[in-house]
């Protein structure tokens, strides 16, 4: 890792935070502060386990604060010797789909994950950044609103040969503390 970029310091302690806030289940997660970043640890293969047909359970937090809940399905493909993984996410109830792309930047040992809505058709910038540790992969992504600085975290969890998680926080205050509004679990068909 080039820990004289603090872009990739700051990712990186963020990473850790999830990685090991993950393990529990509240909506909030505090941030952990005065730790050692962790190596970025990306290497070929990692997402080999979304490989094939899933059955999801959505949980989303809608924009009045209750959670909603809705059923959805994907298929996941490996690609370029485990460089790459393809995901088409379907959610029929709403009429939805999308595509996940995630790529593995081999220098830097770091996955970029980026997200295709197919109304649009056109990635969504930026890709979110991360790698797995100790079996939680995370992956970070920053956007503006109005002046602020909102952090994206996703986070892989859980993960079994027949099942594993994915759920969203949002950081509106540095990375302070976290708020979930999206849980996906996942099951393999």
């Amino acid at each position: 890792m080039n820990t004289s970029n603090p872009d990739l310091q700051r990712r990186s302690m963020l990473q850790l935070s999830a990685g090991l806030a993950a393990a529990g289940s509240g909506i909030v997660l505090p941030a952990l502060a005065a730790m050692a970043p962790p190596p970025a640890t990306g290497k070929p293969g990692d997402f080999d386990f979304l490989s094939g047909e899933w059955t999801i359970k959505h949980r989303q937090l809608n924009k009045q604060g209750a959670w909603d809940q809705f059923d959805g399905e994907a298929t996941v493909h490996a690609i370029l010797g485990g460089v790459g993984s393809v995901e088409e996410l379907r959610i029929p109830a709403r009429g939805f789909s999308g595509m996940g792309l995630r790529l593995l930047d081999v220098e830097r040992r770091l996955w970029a994950d980026h997200w295709v809505n197919a109304k649009s058709g056109v990635l969504t910038p930026p890709p979110s950044w991360g790698s797995f540790v100790a079996g939680v992969g995370t992956w970070d992504s920053e956007e503006k609103d109005g002046e602020a600085t909102v952090i994206y975290r996703g986070v892989w969890d859980q993960i079994t040969p027949r099942s594993c998680r994915w759920y969203q926080a949002v950081s509106r205050d540095g990375g302070k503390s976290w708020a979930e509004n999206w849980v996906m679990l996942w099951t393999r068909r």
